[in-house]
């Protein structure tokens, strides 16, 4: 179970006559070139001006896009027209995406968008919801004689450092559990990718190796998870 998140994007509307977005530097801004074509084209209809990819947020992570148009007659009513939005992420009437992501991935999904005279026009969108806390296979577990060895490599996404617990657990089929790895550390902001080893002697038997790592931002109150596990090992060598 994962919940995860990171860096905030307000993103205002500061005119419509020309408009543009406040927020990171590429996020969520209509492009110069759909706007001199916009302008180029008065008597063109209802546009939607936003560009496809919308700004990439993370989970938990207070999430803010005003969708805009040029052309057509007030008032405006936007509808999610197909696909799907992140969890946590809604679409009012008036054009406006807000809430927080509650998992990661790639999400695509077409708004649409009529106004007073009944013209309509829609268009296709992504975001994307980059995972905070990520936890991969490096080196997957396997057996190497009477041990368990392996390595996962662990990145924090997010613009906070993390208070980092690493635990690695060899489960045998009666439960029994032996740890062949832990770390407690400050996994520091933008990580991308550091490695983490570990591996341990076992007894003759079957385990199945379960990897966690659990990240805390106290100041925030914030926790992400995640996890690994292997199929049965066999451990043949010793007692």
């Amino acid at each position: 179970m994962r919940q995860i998140g990171c860096r905030v994007l307000a993103i205002c509307v500061c005119s419509i006559a020309a408009p543009y977005l406040l927020g990171s530097a590429n996020a969520g801004r209509v492009s110069k070139g759909q706007e001199a074509a916009a302008q180029a084209q008065p008597d063109a209809g209802l546009i939607i001006l936003n560009d496809p990819q919308l700004p990439a947020t993370s989970p938990l992570t207070n999430y803010q896009v005003r969708l805009l148009t040029r052309g057509g007659a007030p008032p405006l009513h936007w509808h999610l027209e197909k696909g799907t939005l992140p969890q946590g992420i809604e679409l009012d009437p008036s054009g406006f995406l807000h809430g927080a992501a509650q998992r990661g991935g790639e999400f695509h999904f077409t708004v649409a968008v009529r106004d007073g005279s009944n013209q309509r026009t829609q268009k296709d969108f992504v975001i994307l919801v980059h995972s905070a806390l990520d936890l991969k296979w490096k080196a997957i577990a396997h057996v190497d004689g009477n041990r368990i060895d392996g390595s996962v490599e662990v990145s924090n996404a997010t613009s906070d450092d993390m208070d980092l617990t690493f635990i690695v657990l060899a489960v045998a089929p009666n439960g029994r559990a032996t740890a062949i790895g832990y770390q407690h550390f400050t996994l520091r902001r933008d990580t991308v990718g550091q490695e983490l080893p570990f591996g341990d002697t076992l007894a003759h038997g079957a385990y199945v190796v379960h990897v966690d790592a659990v990240g805390e931002v106290v100041p925030k109150k914030l926790i992400y998870r995640e996890h690994l596990q292997t199929h049965p090992l066999q451990v043949v060598v010793g007692p």
